[in-house]
């Protein structure tokens, strides 16, 4: 019985993961599945740094741009659709490459998501308005009352992890820490990591050089046109987030862009941070020779 390989392309925004997966695609003459929870959305391109038309025409790509900003899409319909599409795809191709620095998300299709309870729709929407309305701070004291092992382990900075860890809490009376299991479930493809990386500055420098080019690309338009809908979960992201702040009047134009660079910055931190605790990656610097992934990744397949 032959084996079927998922490449998975990881590491910290503005590395060139990309740029990589296109190569990768390419070679091993394949397609490429996206992980970036923001690059689904159509109206999400300048801010995600979603590929280029010209990126999209050198491989077929799939979960880009294909959902709008209202729709509601969350990390376990993922799961199951690229697992649905992973088995149609390695009908033909033995190797599929997947990119994305969203780390659930990566985890979602390599490792599989701990069976959690139907979440009451009122709770969500209930939790959503309280962020919206009072902040974060909140809702982390919650949080840490009802479910201090998940306070202390999961990204307690991202409104979505705090938001779902309560829901969980509140729709089940037990704590979402209960439901962790962390067993990996079983997948008929053997998945080889690659991640890149760089020496702090370097990424730092990378993310702020994105930055300057998504404004001068009219990153401040598209978030005008997404003005009326800033209270969706789905732009609650950097790069849009900030400019909203700008657009109300809040913040001078200036000081959003620094608070762009700045939490991306943060991002790409906790990036490598949850990145780094898988031990099977592969790492590379970000300047690689091609040849050297692909006899990274041969080598991984004839073991």
């Amino acid at each position: 019985m032959k084996t079927n390989y998922l490449i998975s392309i990881v590491g910290p925004t503005a590395i060139g993961k990309t740029a990589l997966s296109i190569k990768l695609a390419s070679h091993f003459n394949t397609e490429i599945i996206s992980a970036d929870s923001r690059q689904f959305y159509n109206e999400m391109q300048i801010g995600t740094a979603a590929p280029t038309p010209s990126e999209l025409a050198a491989a077929t790509h799939h979960f880009i741009k294909h959902l709008s900003v209202d729709h509601y899409y969350n990390v376990g319909a993922f799961e199951k659709d690229a697992i649905a599409l992973l088995d149609k795809l390695h009908q033909k191709h033995k190797v599929v490459v997947m990119v994305g620095g969203s780390g659930l998300y990566v985890n979602a299709v390599t490792k599989g998501l701990d069976d959690l309870p139907k979440i009451d729709v009122a709770t969500r929407t209930l939790l959503n308005t309280r962020y919206q309305n009072e902040g974060l701070k909140p809702l982390q004291a919650q949080l840490k009352a009802l479910d201090p092992k998940a306070y202390k382990t999961i990204a307690i900075d991202n409104p979505q992890r705090v938001i779902r860890a309560l829901e969980v809490c509140l729709s089940s009376g037990k704590p979402y820490s209960s439901f962790l299991k962390g067993k990996d479930k079983t997948r008929a493809f053997k998945t080889i990591t690659i991640g890149l990386t760089a020496e702090r500055q370097n990424i730092y420098d990378r993310i702020n050089q994105r930055v300057d080019l998504m404004i001068t690309e009219g990153l401040l338009d598209e978030v005008k046109q997404l003005k009326p809908m800033q209270h969706l979960n789905a732009l609650n992201t950097v790069g849009y987030k900030e400019l909203f702040n700008y657009l109300d009047g809040t913040w001078d134009l200036e000081f959003a862009i620094s608070e762009i660079k700045k939490n991306t910055r943060r991002f790409a931190k906790r990036q490598l941070t949850w990145f780094k605790k898988n031990e099977n990656t592969i790492w590379f610097d970000y300047q690689y020779k091609l040849e050297a992934i692909v006899a990274a990744i041969k080598l991984e397949m004839d073991s």
